[in-house]
């Protein structure tokens, strides 16, 4: 394993390192102080509750105003064993008890913004909220803590988790930029919904202003637990549902940079453009777009159906088209390929829908709908109201979909009522969906697609996937975790055809080559606390003026 981290994170530098440019690129810095960020996202904010959501059009305005226990390494995020504490103090502790206690000292010199000291209480409230939340209460990634049995203060500033069974998945599920850690008091005096429209967080940066469609602004918190940070005075998270306007924003010095990633295009129109004013770093991506049935509505509770959808897209074909024109780029199945635990090509071709005879592929799923009663199926594409690679990659599946004359269009639907559909209206059949995740912990990644995962909108139960994935975080050995993960694929993507993959993404982040300190991760949703930018004034004043 260790093999492949190096080998993925030179991979990853190489690419940046080759792409860098600017007069300072390669001289050992001091961080400046002063100055604001100006950041450009491309979706706006389903809510502020960070234990509830996944996206990056929360994660990105949200996350400077929050601390988290343990994080990864804001000097090494490509790699995805490498955590710092946040709030806790030391090292991140080893465990105990043969594996199943961590043992966590919180430092005493932290305040949350409205001044009230954060102890191991709010550490356990947070932690509380997300694994054990009360009845009614959503909770995004309760099925990564399955391993936790209870979560508990011994004193003010030690907090202690006690596992079920060993886990390697637990110390990479409590490093997720997700786990905000809230006040004790806001949960006990405002419930549990306060913090999807409330913010009191003790991050880097205070809460200034929200101005819903347009920004979110965030100004210097001087109390801040990590001395000397942060560098900025400020920042503004500019609303720009719009590819071309975040791209033109960049070009035209209106914004510094974009978090998310912009397609080869946009990158090669950029660097075309601004030469030495542009700094651009790469990495592969841990993010995938799949396709989720709707089990509860015909006929997508008919296997042969979700299954002959699948079967009718050319993935290989896909990714050599779609990688020149959006962020998508790899084929693989449900773990982020390259990782030991990923399928090999021979494994994946094994299953429905990544069979080398595409021609071959489609006359079965011809077979298994005219079989199941729908030769003339029409259907809805439920997809989200973002250039990038939503309405690219749901345009292409529609066309695959066409192949097998399948007669389709597209609901698009802005972030907020896109979610809504798939949380709690229900009322699609068939949308996209993704799985975005932070550091690449594979057996936690694949929670997506375990029945009765808060993020699993495919609605359906299945008895054997929940047994695998219980064996899955009780086994230790990598090789028999490797087997099980097998078998779960296989049920997930070929017998039931439960959700699809369509492709993996590919991360390009080119900005303004006055924006310092920032390192690209393997995901948009790490290293985003900002505390670590800073802005190199001189030369922004060479290339903006003022």
């Amino acid at each position: 394993m260790k093999k492949f981290w190096r080998s993925t994170a030179t991979t990853a530098l190489a690419i940046g390192v080759a792409a860098l440019f600017g007069p300072a690129a390669a001289k050992a810095e001091t961080p400046q102080y002063g100055d604001e960020l100006r950041m450009v996202v491309g979706s706006n904010i389903p809510s502020f509750d960070a234990h509830i959501e996944s996206t990056f059009g929360m994660i990105h305005p949200i996350r400077p105003f929050y601390s988290v226990l343990i994080r990864v390494n804001p000097d090494n995020p490509s790699s995805p064993t490498d955590f710092v504490c946040d709030v806790c103090e030391g090292t991140v502790p080893k465990p105990t008890e043969g594996g199943t206690k961590y043992t966590f000292k919180i430092r005493k010199d932290i305040k949350f913004h409205d001044g009230t000291p954060l102890t191991a209480h709010d550490v356990k409230a947070t932690f509380d909220k997300i694994i054990f939340p009360p009845e009614g209460i959503a909770s995004n990634r309760i099925a990564y803590f399955r391993m936790v049995e209870s979560v508990t203060t011994p004193d003010d500033y030690t907090v202690e988790f006690k596992l079920k069974n060993p886990s390697g998945t637990f110390l990479p599920s409590v490093a997720m930029p997700f786990n905000f850690i809230y006040a004790k008091k806001d949960l006990d005096e405002h419930g549990y919904t306060w913090h999807q429209k409330n913010v009191n967080g003790s991050g880097a940066f205070k809460f200034a202003e929200y101005v819903p469609g347009s920004h979110v602004k965030g100004v210097k918190y001087e109390g801040y637990h990590h001395k000397g940070q942060p560098y900025l005075d400020g920042f503004t998270a500019i609303a720009a549902p719009k590819m071309s306007v975040r791209l033109q924003a960049i070009r035209g010095g209106q914004a510094d940079i974009e978090f998310r990633g912009f397609p080869p295009k946009a990158r090669d129109d950029l660097v075309s453009a601004l030469g030495d004013q542009i700094t651009v770093q790469e990495s592969d991506w841990n993010c995938v777009l799949i396709v989720t049935p709707n089990h509860e509505v015909k006929p997508m509770d008919d296997a042969r159906v979700r299954r002959a959808l699948s079967l009718a897209i050319d993935r290989k074909g896909g990714s050599q088209y779609l990688s020149k024109i959006a962020i998508v780029k790899t084929v693989g199945g449900i773990v982020f390929p390259g990782h030991p635990l990923a399928a090999t090509e021979a494994e994946l071709s094994q299953l429905a829908g990544y069979g080398n005879d595409i021609e071959a592929n489609r006359a079965e799923a011809k077979r298994l709908l005219k079989e199941a009663g729908h030769e003339n199926l029409k259907i809805t594409l439920h997809n989200r109201g973002v250039d990038q690679p939503y309405k690219v990659v749901g345009t292409w599946l529609i066309d695959q979909w066409k192949k097998i004359g399948v007669e389709a269009d597209q609901w698009v639907q802005p972030s907020t009522p896109f979610y809504a559909t798939l949380r709690s209206k229900k009322d699609f059949t068939i949308s996209l969906d993704f799985n975005c995740q932070s550091i690449i912990n594979p057996i936690a990644d694949i929670s997506k697609f375990l029945p009765g995962a808060g993020a699993n909108y495919a609605y359906f139960q299945d008895e054997q996937l929940v047994k695998w994935y219980d064996e899955l975080l009780a086994e230790g050995d990598e090789g028999k975790q490797r087997e099980l993960i097998r078998k779960y694929e296989k049920r997930v993507l070929d017998e039931l055809a439960s959700q699809f993959i369509t492709l993996w993404w590919y991360k390009i982040n080119p900005h303004r080559s006055y924006v310092k300190g920032w390192k690209i991760a393997p995901s948009h949703y790490l290293n985003q606390a900002l505390d670590n930018i800073w802005i190199d004034q001189a030369e922004k004043k060479r290339q903006l003026g003022g």
